[in-house]
């Protein structure tokens, strides 16, 4: 019994002096925790890799959870960055500074199998709406269309419903998903699937539909002529670290714009 106490009590001061000895470790690193936006997340995640890679006494943790709880988190000073793919209201923004790093695209997309390729605002609403139910209706084949949306929250939806359904409400029956992977794998998956995502998110195993006669591209969403777009938006509450200010101007830099063009999104400093 006594031997066992003893093994136990060695155990137990391994466990604390290593847990001291991380703690020390990781006390040498700024940290910057950032949260937010799906869409914003792989191109903030690129960012922060290549800043690391020059300044290695930085961490730099890159979450998702959505643009709400982004805006949320930085609000109430639990985060450093709060990321965001929609834009702010005055409640939201007070108190806040906000940088655009990027423009996105927000694409239509379908299966493969889906012989539609060009849809008009007008008709990817009254879709979304429960006004149009089948594919033959705008061209497809005989087949009930099934709708995927994103939950509430997210900064993509909200840009889809201000600029696509406007006052209209999304149909009830819509398949809510909560990222812009979950997305990609239920369209792939179902050849009567509609989505929407960032272009971010887009792959080739997926098609991406024309919009009034636009293909969603680096040229069409700089110049306008793609009507789904909105900004990629990084967002603090004041900034008491030097090393967040820092991370953010590496970010508008030419080297993290061209990283933010390797992304497929349109870079927010020409």
């Amino acid at each position: 019994m006594r031997m066992k106490y003893r093994l136990t009590l060695i155990i137990t001061l391994i466990i604390v002096i290593g847990a001291y000895i991380n703690l020390t470790a990781e006390s040498k690193y700024d940290r910057i925790e950032i949260a937010g936006s799906t869409s914003v997340q792989p191109v903030a995640d690129k960012l922060a890799q290549a800043y690391m890679e020059k300044h290695p006494n930085v961490k730099i943790n890159v979450q998702g959870g959505g643009s709400g709880l982004g805006i949320r988190s930085v609000s109430q000073g639990i985060i450093d960055i709060g990321t965001s793919s929609k834009e702010l209201n005055s409640q939201e923004s007070e108190g806040l500074n906000i940088y655009i790093i990027a423009k996105d695209g927000i694409v239509v997309v379908v299966s493969p199998e889906n012989p539609v390729e060009d849809l008009s605002k007008s008709q990817i609403s009254d879709i979304y709406a429960g006004k149009i139910t089948n594919w033959k209706d705008v061209g497809g084949n005989d087949g009930e269309i099934n709708v995927i949306t994103r939950e509430d929250g997210s900064g993509t939806r909200s840009v889809f419903q201000n600029i696509i359904l406007g006052e209209d409400k999304m149909r009830a029956d819509a398949v809510v998903l909560t990222s812009t992977e979950s997305v990609a794998q239920a369209v792939k998956g179902d050849p009567n699937a509609i989505g929407y995502m960032s272009i971010t998110g887009f792959k080739g195993d997926m098609k991406a539909l024309k919009v009034d006669g636009v293909y969603p591209t680096e040229e069409t969403i700089s110049d306008g002529l793609y009507a789904i777009q909105n900004p990629f938006l990084f967002i603090t509450k004041g900034i008491k670290d030097d090393v967040v200010l820092d991370f953010i101007n590496f970010c508008l830099s030419p080297e993290g714009q061209n990283i933010v063009r390797s992304e497929k999104v349109v870079p927010a400093v020409p």
